[in-house]
């Protein structure tokens, strides 16, 4: 194998595996390392930098770090980020003042935006930053998108979603067009503006039109969203006794969880798949069981049973999964009788559509045989110059977070179109190295590595979230259970650098490396070499870390995949040939160069 080149961004950046896993690339183990100095300010301003959400995602982030996640490799449960990140907006003081101002005078561009969701409201905030006028085009009251319509209160509490849109929109730069349906975007290229980005999510509930029984039974059964988006707006106070649910996403799960708190004494969810394949977060569907919710697996519906114009329940054919050698799968029928379950309503929850009504047929905007927009994947262009699509609209039904790198990605690449230079150019990441050491054994982060199992997030009690929808289940750490928490995280941002020059094998640093992830050994083919290290490197997705040859013609090879940032290796040594060294990532936004 050649030398690694760290002087490659990427490289420190893949090894910090929560970081890389984020869509926004947030430096999560610097934030965590303020929440544990009880710096939740600039935690918090960290985090707004990249997520530009931090109270909200604190709560409903789906959260792809968390997966990745070292400490998630040495014991059960990783770090609990997401949870850490609500943290630092909880305890936070005023951050209004802290936020980088919006220029006063404007920089003669005027740009569109489609739709208030989270990829606008972030395409707004970058640029208004560097003087271009926006108008924010959406058909509801205010903004937010479907992290207002569709995510329950009792997740996500109505005043963090406004605090939080307040430091986009109210401060300067952006007119906010709300109750405005843009009923041709055609309309709004003709006006002029010199960029338009669509930001319209996706949203359209799936339905069943084909199953017997659906029409008769029309007013016993609700599109999951538009019925989550009918109880927030407060249409829809009420709900029958018993409910069924189909689906098994996170939709699905705030269904249920909502229909328990409108009046669902009798509330269950109904999926086609294996419990354990289920499109929702682990902690969903935990959450939704809490709350005495059954989830029936593994059954199809065959129709809606309607007695006299009333619904009374649903048949399903009950099915096993059956998977071929490349690992599809498909569900057959078991051959046993169907089983009727009895309902009153029905929430069906099974998929959203991308629907674009105020695009023209005939317009010049490509769209794909899956309805979604022709774009470019790196710059967001449509077949329409001026024209960029991001979250949800742009590639189907995704996340909050996905939507915010999107809104990052396209606000870059409006700057550049506006500016008439080449969309491809785009800024590099910020990036830098700092030494952590403060005496010869001493370093300036702390590196001991705990063995506290992760906290528990205290709730209110089941019998009284139950009642309200609007009580917030989950509480959030305490400063000081936040803190513990934090000194899980294992400091991946910290570097173990290995200078061969320095370096007298005499073997310290394998003797004391708690995972035996440092190798000294005759080099080779990556996959021969990982087989032959002290302990095999057989995950590939991370990468090996391998020196110049050093005198005795052996190369050091580390395993980046299980080393725990902890700096024994750099204390043992006694020629300084390893080190801690401070890897910053930080990804560039629209204006950088």
């Amino acid at each position: 194998m050649k030398p690694t080149n760290i002087k490659n961004p990427e490289y420190f950046h893949k090894v910090i595996d929560c970081q890389f896993a984020c869509p926004a690339h947030t430096a999560v183990p610097e934030y965590i390392r303020l929440i544990l100095h009880e710096q939740y300010t600039d935690a918090y301003l960290l985090n707004w930098h990249s997520n530009v959400f931090p109270g909200i995602l604190g709560r409903v982030c789906d959260r792809p770090c968390e997966p990745a996640c070292r400490r998630g490799r040495v014991e059960e449960d990783p770090v609990a980020i997401c949870r850490l990140k609500r943290v630092a907006a909880d305890h936070r003081d005023d951050v209004l003042p802290l936020l980088p101002p919006v220029p006063r005078g404007k920089n003669g561009k005027r740009v569109a935006l489609v739709g208030a969701g989270p990829a606008s409201l972030t395409v707004a905030r970058d640029l208004a930053l560097l003087g271009y006028e926006l108008d924010l085009y959406d058909d509801q009251s205010k903004a937010g998108g479907f992290i207002r319509s569709q995510i329950p209160s009792f997740r996500l509490p109505e005043e963090v979603i406004d605090t939080e849109m307040g430091y986009i929109l109210d401060r300067g730069g952006i007119t906010t067009r709300f109750n405005t349906y843009v009923a041709d975007l055609q309309d709004l290229i003709e006006q002029g503006y010199d960029a338009i980005f669509v930001g319209t999510g996706a949203p359209r509930g799936r339905d069943l039109p084909d199953l017997p029984g659906r029409s008769e039974a029309d007013k016993f059964v609700h599109i999951g969203i538009d019925w989550l988006a009918g109880v927030v707006f407060r249409h829809v106070e009420s709900i029958s006794r018993r409910v069924l649910v189909l689906g098994g996403g996170n939709t699905a799960m705030d269904c249920c969880r909502t229909a328990r708190r409108l009046g669902g004494e009798d509330v269950t969810v109904v999926v086609r798949s294996p419990q354990s394949e289920m499109k929702a977060s682990e902690w969903e569907i935990e959450d939704a069981m809490a709350e005495d919710i059954p989830i029936i697996d593994n059954h199809v519906p065959l129709e809606f049973v309607v007695d006299d114009g009333i619904l009374v329940g649903m048949r399903f054919d009950r099915v096993e999964p059956q998977y071929d050698k490349n690992g599809r799968r498909r569900l057959v029928s078991t051959g046993e009788e169907p089983v009727f379950l009895p309902c009153d309503e029905v929430l069906l929850a099974i998929g959203q559509q991308n629907a674009f009504p105020f695009i023209a047929p005939d317009s010049a905007i490509e769209f794909n045989d899956k309805g979604l927009p022709v774009l470019d994947p790196n710059t967001l262009q449509s077949s329409v110059p001026s024209v960029f699509f991001g979250g949800d609209a742009a590639f189907g039904p995704g996340n909050i977070i996905i939507a915010v790198e999107h809104g990052h990605q396209a606000a870059i690449s409006i700057d550049l179109f506006c500016r008439g230079e080449d969309l491809h150019r785009r800024p590099a990441p910020a990036v830098s190295l700092a030494d952590q050491k403060l005496g010869f054994h001493d370093w300036i982060y702390d590196s001991q590595v705990i063995e506290d199992g992760r906290q528990v997030v205290p709730t209110v009690d089941k019998a009284k979230s139950l009642h309200d929808r609007l009580i917030e289940v989950e509480l959030g750490f305490p400063s000081t259970v936040g803190k513990t928490e934090a000194k899980r995280c294992l400091n991946c941002d910290v570097q173990t650098v290995f200078d061969y020059s320095l370096c007298i094998e005499c073997d310290a640093c394998v003797d004391i490396c708690p995972t035996t992830c440092i190798n000294f050994t005759d080099n080779g083919e990556e996959d021969e070499l990982r087989e032959r290290l002290l302990v095999p490197a057989r995950n590939k997705t991370q990468d090996l870390y391998v020196s110049e040859t050093l005198p005795t013609g052996r190369v050091m090879v580390k395993d980046e995949d299980v080393c725990l940032h902890c700096g024994m290796c750099a204390e043992r040594c006694p020629t300084a040939a390893w080190t801690m060294v401070k890897f910053v990532y930080q990804s560039a936004l629209a204006g950088d160069s």
